[in-house]
Parts: structure tokens; sequence; C-alpha cells
């Protein structure tokens, strides 16, 4: 498969509402989109690190830029003929995993229309469908977020994610259990806290969450691993989480019991498809995390999802959900099961940007070959 021609696009997507968690808030979500053409066939890869260097150390811009200087450059008139290959061919580059998720993305979905089989089914999955949880933010007040939770209850989803930051923390959980007594429910604390607000989380253990997510620093391991025994309630690794090696020191020291993994945020699919296997051999279940891409990132996710140690509901959202508009079709959007879960289905043909909206969300656009 010899790349012929890259074409990068920095994109900022405007949201309906501002996105708030423990690092701050967004009202643009800010990716890097990647085109890879081999002869006559193309494909879109997306990554999705956001605008500012928050949620970790990488930052749209600054993808854009090793993007368009050291990747493609490396990249470009390659034939690689596995993920492996092409993570290779931009390993002499250190760290930028949401950089080179863009490239990785983008070769499994050439690789799938090359094949002509679904991206799901070239990854390695059976399924076809899995269920999808409801995430809230922070909210202005504590009566802004009752009844969206009481409504995602009603639809069925199975399980309910609460952003959780200073201030916005035990009284609102509080809340929400009193008000639910028995529904699932974990929170995402996005690296706000300290091993020294343990008392915190020894609280948290009353509330019987299903996880604690990222609570302590997002390139922590050994704090995480001495809170887990500390408490009751399992931790889950996010930001932690960047590398294969990263989770397998975190499985051997015991620093959780659940893995997110998010393509963008390991560098790809190659790479989560790695630290699927090392969890389900060490007994850890994952689940798909997302980062508000537009259709084209959430079918990855999707199709990554279907894989069988990926057991916790997913974190992939309806296009409606946070866009007025998506900036590919077609959208992706949410289905009932069976049993009347809300869930999502892997694409058999993958979205692509539609020129129009793409070139309105155009930051910065750069093209090879």
């Amino acid at each position: 498969m010899k790349i012929d021609r890259i074409e990068l696009y920095h994109v900022a997507m405007p949201l309906i509402y501002p996105w708030r968690t423990a690092y701050g808030e967004d009202a643009a979500i800010h990716a890097l989109l990647c085109r890879l053409s081999s002869g006559s066939c193309d494909a879109w890869g997306e990554s999705a690190p956001f605008a500012a260097p928050c949620y970790s150390p990488e930052w749209a811009g600054g993808v854009f830029a090793v993007a368009r200087d050291w990747l493609a450059p490396a990249v470009i008139g390659a034939d690689p003929r596995t993920g492996d290959e092409l993570q290779a061919r931009m390993g002499l580059f250190k760290g930028n995993p949401f950089a080179k998720a863009a490239f990785d993305t983008a070769w499994w979905a050439l690789h799938s229309r090359i094949e002509n089989v679904p991206l799901h089914v070239a990854l390695g999955a059976v399924r076809g469908e899995v269920p999808v949880g409801a995430d809230f933010g922070v909210m202005d007040r504590l009566e802004d977020l009752m009844e969206p939770v009481a409504a995602a209850v009603a639809a069925g989803f199975p399980r309910i994610k609460l952003k959780f930051r200073p201030g916005w923390d035990l009284p609102m959980l509080e809340a929400i259990r009193r008000a639910h007594p028995t529904h699932p429910f974990h929170i995402d604390c996005n690296s706000g806290y300290r091993l020294r607000d343990i008392d915190l989380f020894r609280a948290v253990d009353e509330f019987r969450l299903e996880m604690i997510e990222q609570p302590l620093q997002h390139d922590d391991l050994l704090d995480h691993a001495e809170l887990q025994r500390s408490i009751r309630t399992a931790v889950c690794l996010d930001e932690s989480i960047t590398t294969v090696r990263q989770v397998e020191q975190a499985l051997a020291i015991g620093s959780c019991r659940y893995v997110n993994v998010k393509p963008g945020r390991v560098g790809g699919l190659t790479n989560a498809l790695k630290i699927h296997e090392r969890c389900r051999g060490a007994g850890v279940p994952c689940w798909v995390g997302g980062m508000l891409e537009s259709a084209v990132g959430s079918a990855h996710c999707a199709a990554l999802a279907m894989l069988d140690n990926f057991t916790y509901p997913a974190d992939i959202f309806p296009s409606s959900r946070f866009y007025h508009q998506d900036l590919a079709d077609p959208p992706l959007e949410l289905v009932k099961s069976a049993a009347g879960v809300p869930s999502v289905r892997a694409f058999q043909e993958l979205p692509d940007p539609v020129p129009e909206r793409l070139a309105k969300a155009t930051v910065q656009r750069a093209s090879f070959g």
C-alpha cells in the first residue's frame, strides 16, 4: 500500500455548548484530519487533542506542525503493509501519539477500503453492535444536571459518567445517588486530584460507583497503584496510558482495574489493539473513550469497540449531541438494541468529510505528493 499523497487539515468544529471538565472548557473541538491516498483509493483518519495542551501535553496546532514537518515527510512514498510498519516509519520521533494517531487511523481506514472489508472486521472484531453510556460535564448549577441525568436513566443508558472536579464533587454525587440509588454511575476526574486527597476518594467509596476514572496526575502510575490499594472502588486509567509499555507497567504494579482506550491518545488503532490484548491477558476489562471527534474519528472508535475485551459501555456519542452539523457524512447515530439499550453499530462504509464543511472548519492545511 504505497502512500502516494497526504493531506492534513487542522480543523475547529464549534460545539452546541461548551464541554467543561476538571481542566477547563472547550467551545470548539480542534482536531487533525489526515487523508492518505494510494493509487485511486483514499481514506481519512482523525485525532482530536483539543485546542490547548490541557488534556495532554499535545495540542492541535502543535500536532499539525509535527504532522506537517516530520511525520508526513517520513510517511510519503512509503509502502507499509501493516500498522506496525507504519508505526516504525514514525518511531524515530518520540512521543506525539495524537499526531501519529491521525496517520495510523487513516492507514487502517485505507487498508479496510483496499481489502473491501468493514473496519471492525479488519481489526478482528466479530460483533457489529455494542452498548454505549451517557456522559455529563460540569454545569453551572446542580439543577441543570438532574433533569438530563434522569432522562438518560429513563432512556436506558446502561451507565452514566459524571465529570468530577473540586467544587463539583461530593455534593453533586450525593444528589445524583439520592435520585438514582441503584443505577450504574462512574466519575471522571481528568487528573484533577492528588494522593493527598485520598480521604475524598474513601468517601466516594460509599456511593458504590463502577469506577473512578483518572483521579490523579496525567502521567502517573505509582500513586494510582497506592490509591487503588487504599480504596474499594475500581480505578480506571485514561490520560496515564499513552503507550503499550505504560499499560504493561500499570498492570504489573496494580495501578488500575479498568483501562480507557482512546485511539488518539495511544497513537492510533495499531497500539489500541495491542493495549486491548495486554489487558485481556491480564484479566482487566477495557472500554473505548472518545474525544468528541467528528463522525470520521467516531467511526474508528466504534470499530475498535467491537473487540471482545471492550466490555464496559463505550464513550461514543451521536453527532447531534455536540454538533449542529457533523463535519462528515453519514453522521454517527445511536440505535436501540434488541434489549432496548442505546447502542452504536459499526459502520459498513466509513464516513468522509463533506468538502464544503471541511473548508469552513479548516484553520490550516498542508499536502504532500
